[in-house]
C-alpha cells in the first residue's frame, strides 16, 4: 500500500441524502395530521424537496452564506439608484421558495401546488420545516411576505389589496413581490411605545420621517411599519400601522433610503439594513393609535415562523449527529454504541421532537382560529409565544451539541454545522427577545384567559391517548403543578417566574402532544419519548443518582431514531 496516497475513510458525509426519506418518523406523523388524500398528493413535493434539501439547496445555502449581499447606491453612470446585489445562489433559492413551493402564497391562494382549493396551514409549515433544514435565512423574507399579505387583507382599503396582493402572492418570478416590516428603532428596541418615527397626514396618505434601525429584507417591494401620527399621545397608544410601497403607483421610488447593510453573525445570505425615511408616502392601516395591536398578528405569524425554523434547524442537526454516530468508528465501535454518545444523542433528540410536534399542533389550531373559533384564537395566543420562547432557545443548544458529534470538522466552515450554530442564535432575539416573548405568554394568560383554553386542549388530547394508569397519573400531577406555577407567574408578585412558567407549559404541552401522536400512529417508542420529556424536563432528577442509566426502552428509541 502506498502510504503517501492513502486517504482515511472515517469521515461520514450525509451530503446528497433525501432528508425527507431519511426521516421515517416524519412520514408516520403526517398520517396523524393530514388526510390520506392530501398526504398522497403532497408526497411527490415532499420527496422532491427532500432531495433538494440534502443536495442542491444545501450547496446554494453554503454559497450564499459565504457571498453576502452588497448595497449599490449608484449606477456606474452616477445615477442615485439603490440596489441590493444578491448572489446568484440566493436568487436560485428564492425561486425555489417563492415559486416552486409557493411558501409565501400557500395561505392566500387557491389551487397551489396542484391542489384544488385551499391548502391548510400545516402544509406551509411542513414545507418550511423541510426547507429550513438546508436554508434558514431566506425563510425570514418568505415569512414576512406571507404575514404582510395576511395583515394587508385584514386592514387595508380594497384598492390597496387589489393593487398589491396579487403581486405579493404571485409565484411568477418576474411578477412576484416580497414583503418586510420595519419596526425597530435604535432608541426603542422592544419598547414599541418609544417609537419616534413621525407620520404627517397629507390627504389620503401620510409622509413618514425618521429612522428604522434593523430592517430585514430592506429592498422589499411592500413594507408594514410603525410610526406616530403628528400630535398623537405618547406611549404605545399613539403608535399607528402603515403600509409603504418601495415603488409608488406612478412608478417613482418612494422617499426612503437604505443607509447601510448589517454585518451579522448569522443569516448572512439575507440582507438586513438601516432605513432613513425622508417623507416616504404611506397608507394608514386600520384605526389610528392601534398600530401595535394591528401589527401583533403579523408579529405572531413571524414568531411562529421563527419556531418552525428553529425546529428545522434542530432536525437537521439531529439528523447529521445520528448519521455520524452510526457511521463513524472509534475505539473499535460505532459512536452510537458508546454509552456517553447515546446520552448526548438523547439530549438533542428530545427538544428536536418537542419542537416538531409543537409546530404541527399549532398549525392545526391556526386552521381553527382562521375559521373564527374564539377558543382556538385564545389557544393560539399562548402556543405561539411558547414555541418562540422555548424552541428557539433549545435550537442554540441542540445545534452546538450536534456540532460536537462531528468533532473538529464541525467547527470548520466547509461543513454546515457552524452555519447552523450561527443561525440558531437569531430565533431568540428577533421578533422579541426571550424576556419579551415570555412576558407575552404571561399577557396571554392574563388578558386572553389562555390557560382555560389550554386546559381544555390538553384534556382533549389526553382523552384520545392510550397509556398506563401510572403514566396518566404522572401527567395529571405534572399538569396541576405547571398550571399552578403559571397562575402564580401571572400575578404581580410572580412576574419573576414568567420564564420558568413558560418552559414548564411548553414541556407539558409538547409531552402531551407526543403522547397523543403515539396513540394516533401506534408507535410505543413515541409514548416513551413523551415519558422521557416528563422525566428529564419537568420532574426533579437527582444528578448524583448512580442509577440514572438508559433503560432498554430508551436504548430502543435511540436505535430507531435519527
Amino acid at each position: 500500500m502506498d502510504i503517501s496516497t492513502h486517504q482515511p475513510d472515517n469521515m461520514p458525509d450525509q451530503a446528497g441524502a433525501n432528508l425527507y426519506l431519511t426521516d421515517p418518523v416524519l412520514e408516520s406523523l403526517l398520517s396523524a395530521y393530514l388526510p390520506d388524500e392530501l398526504l398522497n398528493h403532497l408526497r411527490p413535493y415532499l420527496r422532491r424537496l427532500g432531495t433538494l434539501v440534502g443536495g442542491r439547496l444545501n450547496e446554494l445555502a453554503s454559497l450564499a452564506d459565504k457571498n453576502p449581499p452588497q448595497l449599490q447606491v449608484r449606477t456606474r453612470t452616477g445615477k442615485d439608484e439603490e440596489r441590493i446585489l444578491k448572489h446568484p445562489a440566493y436568487i436560485e433559492m428564492e425561486n425555489h421558495a417563492f415559486s416552486d413551493f409557493a411558501l409565501a402564497a400557500i395561505s392566500h391562494r387557491q389551487d397551489v401546488l396542484g391542489w384544488k382549493g385551499q391548502l391548510p396551514p400545516m402544509v406551509k409549515y411542513l414545507l418550511t420545516y423541510l426547507f429550513t433544514q438546508a436554508e434558514f435565512s431566506l425563510m425570514c423574507p418568505v415569512s414576512m411576505t406571507d404575514s404582510l399579505s395576511r395583515t394587508l387583507k385584514k386592514y387595508a382599503p380594497s384598492e390597496l389589496i387589489e393593487s398589491y396582493l396579487p403581486q405579493l402572492t404571485s409565484v411568477e418570478p418576474d411578477r412576484r413581490m416580497q414583503g418586510a416590516m420595519f419596526m425597530t428603532e435604535q432608541g426603542a428596541g422592544s419598547d414599541i411605545g418609544a417609537t419616534t418615527t413621525l407620520a404627517i397626514p397629507t390627504g389620503e396618505t401620510y409622509k413618514i420621517y425618521g429612522d428604522k434601525w434593523f430592517c430585514s429584507n430592506p429592498d422589499a417591494g411592500a413594507v408594514m411599519l410603525l410610526a406616530r401620527i403628528e400630535g398623537a399621545i405618547e406611549g404605545i397608544k399613539g403608535v399607528s400601522l402603515f403600509f409603504m410601497p418601495r415603488i409608488l403607483p406612478d412608478g417613482t421610488p418612494n422617499a426612503y433610503r437604505i443607509i447601510r447593510l448589517k454585518d451579522k453573525l448569522g443569516t448572512r445570505a439575507m440582507a438586513s439594513g438601516e432605513i432613513h425615511l425622508e417623507g416616504a408616502t404611506a397608507w394608514l392601516m386600520g384605526e389610528p393609535g392601534r398600530g401595535f395591536a394591528q401589527m401583533a398578528d403579523m408579529v405572531n405569524n413571524s414568531r411562529l415562523s421563527n419556531g418552525v425554523r428553529a425546529a428545522g434547524l434542530m432536525r437537521r442537526a439531529v439528523s447529521e449527529a445520528f448519521y455520524i454516530a452510526r457511521h463513524r468508528q472509534a475505539f473499535g465501535k460505532t459512536l452510537i454504541e458508546l454509552p456517553l454518545m447515546r446520552r448526548q444523542l438523547l439530549k438533542i433528540l428530545l427538544p428536536s421532537e418537542q419542537a416538531r410536534s409543537m409546530i404541527f399542533q399549532t398549525a392545526e389550531v391556526l386552521k381553527r382560529s382562521d375559521k373564527g373559533d374564539a377558543n382556538a384564537y385564545s389557544l393560539l395566543r399562548i402556543l405561539t409565544p411558547l414555541i418562540k420562547f422555548r424552541a428557539c432557545r433549545d435550537a442554540r443548544t441542540v445545534t452546538a451539541d450536534a456540532m460536537e458529534v462531528r468533532g473538529g470538522c464541525g467547527y470548520i466552515e466547509e461543513w454546515d454545522d457552524a452555519r447552523r450554530v450561527r443561525e440558531s442564535m437569531l430565533g431568540s432575539i428577533w421578533e422579541g427577545t426571550s424576556n419579551i416573548v415570555a412576558l407575552d405568554v404571561r399577557r396571554a394568560i392574563i388578558r386572553e384567559h389562555s390557560l382555560d383554553a389550554l386546559q381544555t386542549y390538553l384534556d382533549g388530547l389526553m382523552t384520545q391517548t392510550t397509556m398506563s394508569d401510572s403514566l396518566r397519573n404522572q401527567f395529571i400531577t405534572v399538569q396541576q403543578r405547571v398550571f399552578a406555577l403559571a397562575r402564580h407567574a401571572a400575578e404581580k408578585e410572580g412576574e419573576y417566574l414568567t420564564r420558568q412558567a413558560a418552559s414548564g407549559l411548553y414541556n407539558l404541552v409538547s409531552a402531551t402532544a407526543i403522547a397523543w401522536e403515539a396513540s394516533r400512529i401506534n408507535m410505543p417508542t413515541r409514548l416513551h419519548l413523551a415519558e422521557l420529556i416528563l422525566t428529564h424536563r419537568l420532574l426533579a432528577v437527582d444528578p448524583l443518582d448512580k442509577n440514572l442509566g438508559l433503560s432498554a426502552a430508551t436504548e430502543a428509541l435511540l436505535l430507531a431514531a435519527g
